[in-house]
């Protein structure tokens, strides 16, 4: 697969692209002679070279090629070349033209033509899903392997990350968008590779854990993003007028509609998997994280990154004061009447969720997004007069 794919790789480069380039095979510790075969195509090939690691991990590999690099644009391919070549154009385009600091392949745009089975897509769909609620991404897919980043970005940016492994992709975006740079998305044609040999299961714990790790860095505000949105000359934009009160109120009654469709399905999935309780728990404080990012954008307006964190957790705080509300109503109805009926508990339970939906709507609107900071005008980046290169990177 690698000399097969290296040469069509040289032949498109060739071919179609304009600027100067190199292609970098990156071989971190596979033992069925990938490497010699690598060495093979550096002395075959002009402009191809060879690098070996000692150490697995997609996320070393790449940090260890483009730290290295002396391109202006580094970019990297999956070495099964499952994109469509004729995406890498238009991926690297805005980068060199200094429009965009990181430019993504999206197999989730309606552009896309995308051939995998249902199970890749269910567990893709759903992993960038928990990127976007979680850590407030707005980039669709975080693991295609088709990215490009400007060299200043990524000299920048690499140190920031901790991730060596799968979850390095998710990271980096999202510590680039946390950092007011500009993430550029390209539709593109994409086959799933039924000889894959990643571990699905095992990749997928540790994204989440890593997402839980880096939720906890950014909310204590380890990460330095501001400081590199200071460096980099990124600023984000000014936000757009604050929707009137009748607009809010309507709004946050579709998003508390959606949030309740969204708690029963989440329920029925997780319930024979974790039984009543858990599922309970886990369907609420999903709908919870998801209804605050919902409220944030569309009800009241907020936009960009900043504060993101510290809403969802007031967010959270909110959702505790609503959940005790109508907890609590419950539990002074059966202390005043052990045996209450069912229509009566349903009569208190509605009550009570009606005064939990104002109190929430009142906080959200006078605590949680009560004020938006204005941002300062943009920086003008100064444009780079050196010789344009571009390196790929193939990861085996």
């Amino acid at each position: 697969m690698l000399q097969e794919s290296v040469w069509r790789l040289h032949r498109y480069l060739t071919e179609h692209l304009t600027v100067a380039w190199r292609v970098v095979i990156v071989d971190n510790a596979s033992t069925d002679g990938t490497f010699e075969v690598a060495r093979s195509l550096e002395e075959t090939l002009p402009d191809v070279t060879a690098m070996r690691l000692e150490q697995k991990g997609r996320g070393l590999a790449l940090r260890t090629a483009w730290s290295a690099s002396t391109a202006r644009v580094l970019a990297y391919l999956d070495v099964d070349l499952s994109t469509d070549l004729a995406g890498l154009a238009p991926l690297i385009a805005p980068l060199l033209s200094g429009h965009s600091d990181v430019a993504i392949g999206t197999r989730l745009s309606r552009g896309s033509r995308v051939v995998r089975g249902t199970k890749r897509e269910f567990i893709s769909r759903s992993y960038n899903g928990i990127v976007r609620t979680v850590l407030s991404a707005s980039f669709s897919d975080a693991q295609c392997g088709f990215k490009a980043i400007t060299k200043p970005a990524a000299d920048r940016l690499l140190p920031l990350v901790r991730d060596d492994s799968w979850f390095f992709d998710t990271e980096l975006l999202v510590l680039a968008e946390r950092s007011g740079l500009r993430i550029h998305e390209v539709p593109v044609d994409w086959q799933d590779d039924p000889d894959s040999r990643v571990d699905i299961v095992r990749t997928a714990k540790d994204d989440l854990r890593g997402i839980v790790r880096l939720f906890g860095d950014l909310s204590r505000h380890r990460v330095p993003v501001e400081a590199v949105a200071e460096e980099l000359g990124r600023r984000p934009l000014a936000p757009a007028a604050r929707p009137g009160f009748r607009s809010q109120a309507i709004r946050f009654a579709a998003v508390g509609g959606a949030s309740t469709l969204a708690y029963a399905l989440l329920y029925l999935v997780l319930r024979p998997l974790f039984g009543g309780q858990a599922a309970n728990f886990l369907s609420l404080l999903l709908t919870a994280l998801g209804n605050t990012w919902a409220n944030r954008w569309f009800t009241f307006g907020v936009v960009g990154r900043l504060g993101a964190v510290r809403h969802h957790l007031q967010g959270l705080v909110v959702f505790g004061i609503a959940w005790c509300i109508t907890s609590g109503a419950l539990l002074v109805l059966h202390t005043a009447e052990p045996h209450a009926s069912p229509l009566t508990e349903i009569l208190v339970l509605t009550g009570a969720n009606l005064v939990a939906t104002v109190v929430r709507f009142v906080l959200l609107r006078g605590w949680v997004f009560r004020s938006h900071r204005s941002a300062p005008d943009p920086v003008e980046r100064p444009a780079d007069s050196t010789d344009t290169e571009t390196r790929m990177e193939l990861i085996k």
